[in-house]
């Protein structure tokens, strides 16, 4: 599986794009790696280093009005690649995509994330517009 870390230059510019105003909903879906990897060599699990992440970043996404709605541990692939195994699942809720972008940017989110990077083998995060609650399915 390939890793994707950080977003490329064009993904984030469309979620840019994107209506700032809007509430957003994050998916987020983690592999971390056994062993951190840190450009100072630092040596810890890639648990410890997400950890390490999320106890940073916690006073940002907090103050920037961000929730937790839901989280799991995936523990099967019923349905797609069977090597596509998460650790770690999901949804982050910002009152605007502009909160998102003013976490992602601030300087103490910037200099924590390097634990984000050194922890994760791979992940997926998408954006989420929110639509009502009904009992169909599409």
């Amino acid at each position: 599986m390939t890793g994707y870390i950080d977003p490329e230059r064009d993904q984030f510019e469309a979620f840019k794009r994107l209506p700032r105003e809007l509430p957003v909903n994050m998916l987020n879906l983690v592999r971390l790696r056994d062993m951190a990897h840190y450009p100072d060599g630092d040596s810890c699990s890639g648990i410890e280093a997400y950890r390490r992440y999320g106890a940073g970043s916690a006073p940002v996404f907090s103050r920037v009005g961000g929730t937790i709605v839901w989280r799991g541990k995936p523990e099967n692939i019923l349905i797609g690649p069977p090597d596509e195994l998460w650790h770690v699942a999901f949804i982050a809720r910002y009152p605007t995509a502009g909160a998102f972008l003013e976490m992602v940017t601030d300087p103490t989110y910037r200099e924590v994330v390097i634990h984000r990077q050194a922890a994760v083998e791979t992940s997926r995060l998408i954006r989420m517009a929110e639509l009502p609650v009904t009992d169909e399915f599409a």
